[in-house]
């Protein structure tokens, strides 16, 4: 692709060839229009003089062609000249009898007209002059032409004068044009010089001072480097937390493993592997939600908002059933009303958030459990809630202050799972609530903006 510099300077090329073609008629067409104005106010003042110096003796007119009529004329040095006098009878007086007047201008006293001289083009001027006495009465005409050589070298030369400045005007306009283009660009090298220049893992927000045109740029640049330097830390921490999570079970399924295959005794065997299954359950359950948390993680920059109705996601985490088969002795109960309950989020972050919630309920909380969703003073709530009492308030303070400080992915099992629904409501512009209901249960919510009603 060619530069933006080549693209506006040929795009002003194009321009002034199309002007150039426009103003060449125009500056044409007047430059005819003023040589023909300029030649026939000469053609009409040599009429006019040759007019004046006829004068009558004897009854019949006398003629003395003036010098200064010809010096009119004389302006055209290279233009033939031709005139003709006819007398009232309509005989040529003196002159050219090749000049002849058309046919629709026998009656106008003066005015121009076009012809021919001997084969070349003319341009023509008729002054009349009447006489009322006894000797000789009528009209006299004067016709007086030239050729047209000095008219068309006049037009011709105010055209190409006007090119001139055209071109130098358009030569002006494409050098700015690359100066303004260099100039408006000059930002932008700056940037890729600095973002060149950068650290790969220095993603601080960039200079902003720069032309409010370019700082549209810088805007969403930065907003990007933001999303990808929170994908990187949260990467980071996952890394970490992973790493300080599975280093005790991994090493208790290890010692166990060594005690196993230097135990004799079979009954202490089987304590062994209940223990190692057991820890097996445990490490499974963690490796799923640390890679739900990741999930969460990299959905939340990532994936595209849509409007969710959640409604829906308690609906189908309700339907799938999963709380029937891992714990089949826990009563769960739907509470969700017929109104929509809609938010801009992602359907499989909410199902995962909620999900966890639910898990959280099961292992800490006592039956009956139930999920739903409602509006409740214009935010939309999904929730989960259950017939304990959950932490006590400094506990719920201390849980408040991990979500802030982002290190509850270092906590326990529980605390992965709480993280994971904070993770997604951080992400979607809400916030997780953990609070005792006045029915004296535990509800754990998730709280965001309800999304703007659609029109029906």
């Amino acid at each position: 692709m060619t530069s933006l510099t080549a693209r506006v300077a040929a795009g002003v090329a194009v321009l002034l060839i199309i002007g150039g073609v426009i103003v060449s008629i125009a500056a044409f067409a007047y430059g005819r229009e003023a040589a023909r104005s300029a030649f026939d106010r000469l053609l009409l003042g040599a009429a006019h003089d040759i007019a004046s110096a006829i004068t009558v003796q004897d009854g019949k007119p006398v003629i003395e062609l003036p010098v200064s009529a010809f010096e009119l004329l004389a302006f055209a040095p290279d233009d033939r000249i031709g005139y003709r006098i006819i007398g009232p009878e309509g005989k040529t007086l003196t002159g050219y009898e090749e000049i002849a007047l058309p046919a629709n201008r026998r009656d106008l006293r003066d005015g121009y007209f076009d012809g021919s001289f001997f084969g070349e083009p003319a341009r023509y001027a008729i002054v009349s002059r009447r006489f009322a006495e006894r000797t000789l009465n009528g009209t006299i005409r004067v016709v007086v032409g030239q050729t047209m050589l000095a008219r068309n070298s006049m037009a011709y030369d105010i055209t190409r004068k006007a090119l001139y400045v055209l071109a130098a005007s358009g030569l002006a306009m494409i050098l700015l044009a690359v100066v303004v283009v260099r100039s408006v660009l000059t930002p932008l090298e700056r940037i890729a010089g600095g973002l060149s220049a950068r650290d790969p893992h220095d993603l601080t927000p960039m200079d902003t001072s720069v032309p409010r045109e370019t700082a549209v740029m810088i805007d969403a640049l930065n907003g990007f480097m933001a999303r990808l330097d929170r994908q990187m830390n949260s990467m980071r921490h996952l890394i970490s937390d992973t790493a300080h999570q599975l280093r005790t079970p991994v090493a208790a399924l290890r010692a166990q493993a060594d005690l196993f295959s230097g135990e004799a005794d079979l009954s202490r065997k089987e304590k062994i592997v209940e223990r190692i299954q057991t820890r097996s359950a445990s490490l499974g359950r963690l490796l799923d939600q640390m890679l739900s948390q990741a999930l969460v993680i990299h959905r939340g920059d990532s994936a595209r908002r849509e409007t969710v109705d959640l409604r829906d996601i308690a609906l189908d985490v309700f339907e799938e059933g999963d709380h029937a088969v891992l714990n089949p002795e826990m009563d769960v109960a739907l509470d969700i009303g017929e109104k929509p309950v809609e938010v801009l989020a992602d359907v499989p972050s909410l199902k995962e958030a909620l999900k966890n919630l639910l898990s959280n309920a099961f292992k800490y909380g006592r039956p009956p459990v139930r999920i739903g969703a409602s509006l409740e003073d214009g935010k939309a709530v999904i929730w989960v809630e259950d017939a304990g009492k959950g932490p006590d308030r400094q506990t719920l303070d201390e849980l408040g202050t991990r979500f802030n400080r982002g290190t509850l992915a270092r906590q326990a099992s529980s605390g992965l799972g709480l993280a994971i629904a904070h993770s997604v409501a951080v992400s979607f512009g809400g916030e997780l609530v953990l609070e005792q209901t006045s029915g004296e249960r535990f509800r754990a919510a998730l709280l965001f903006d309800a999304a703007p009603a659609r029109s029906a």
